[in-house]
This record gives structure tokens, C-alpha cells and sequence, in this order.
């Protein structure tokens, strides 16, 4: 008989417990937002690398060159580049269909991408075999590979470089 009404007891508080604990379900008002992505505005259509080593896995797996990106959210010389990479549909479609991207808004630990010093903006590319291509550069030799948004066809003419030179070396 203890046996029996402990059992119906227990009963008791798990059912109390469970319809306790279930969360009351009120409508949730769904408004149409842009999703936040890693492209940080330079390009939402491209799928963006989220680290350094998962560019350089990409890079190696797909056999494509990896673009990376350093900048700074607050510095006005990143967020001028930013804009017109990102309004540039040549710069677009040739990054999506040929490169791995990745855009990184601090310092990695390989001193390679920092052949010149850690200034911001710069654009390095490297090749599948994990090779830094520091003769690929801007037009700035204290600044070897930064660009302003003047400079958007040298770094298309860059970025075909780089593409182009994957083909012939391999």
C-alpha cells in the first residue's frame, strides 16, 4: 500500500513538474532582417572562410587561391575599400567563382601575411600549397599590399594574376 500511493506521489510531481516546466508558447513577431554574415560587408553573395586555417583548407581542397582581407571596422581607408570591392561585380563574380575568401579584422599568428608590417587594409593571396604570394602587390612601396578604392582594377588585374599563375605553376 506505501508502495502504491509513493508511486502515485511521484506521479504527481513529475506530471506537476512537467506542465511546469514547459515554456508558454505566445506568438513571436518575426521581422525580415538581413542576416549577419562573416563577409562584414564585402560581399554577402560570397561564402567567406570563418578562420585563417579553414581558408588554407579551402584553398588546398578546392584548388583555388585564398584571398585574405585585413581590415578594421573603425578605419575609414577599410571602410572605403569595402565599399567599392563589395560594389564591383567583376571583383564579386571573380572572387566567388575562382578564389577562397576570407576577410580578418585582426592579426593572424602567421607572420607571412605581415611580410611588410600589420597595417590595414591589405589584400594578400596564397596559393593551394600555403605559399604567402608576397610578389603579387599593390602600387605602394612603404605599403606593398595595401589598396584604396582607386586602385580597384590593379587589384582586379591582381586577382587575375593570381588566378592565372595558379593555372601555369601547376
Amino acid at each position: 500500500k506505501i508502495l502504491g500511493s509513493l508511486l502515485s506521489l511521484l506521479l504527481v510531481v513529475v506530471a506537476v513538474s512537467t506542465a511546469f516546466g514547459k515554456p508558454e508558447k505566445t506568438p513571436v513577431k518575426k521581422e525580415k532582417r538581413v542576416p549577419q554574415t562573416l563577409s562584414r560587408g564585402w560581399g554577402d553573395m560570397l561564402i567567406w572562410a570563418q578562420t585563417y586555417e579553414e581558408g588554407l583548407y579551402w584553398s588546398r581542397s578546392r584548388n583555388k587561391p585564398l584571398m585574405v582581407i585585413l581590415h578594421l571596422e573603425e578605419c575609414p581607408h577599410s571602410q572605403a575599400l569595402k565599399k567599392v570591392f563589395a560594389e564591383n561585380k567583376e571583383i564579386q563574380k571573380i572572387a566567388d567563382e575562382d578564389f577562397v575568401v576570407l576577410n580578418l579584422m585582426y592579426e593572424t599568428t602567421d607572420k607571412h601575411l605581415s611580410p611588410d608590417g600589420q597595417y590595414v587594409p591589405r589584400i594578400l593571396f596564397v596559393d593551394p600549397s600555403m605559399t604567402v604570394r608576397a610578389d603579387i602587390t599593390g602600387r605602394y612601396s612603404n605599403r606593398m599590399y595595401a589598396y584604396e578604392p582607386s586602385d580597384i582594377n590593379l587589384l582586379l588585374s591582381n586577382m587575375k594574376k593570381a588566378k592565372k599563375l595558379l593555372k601555369s605553376e601547376l
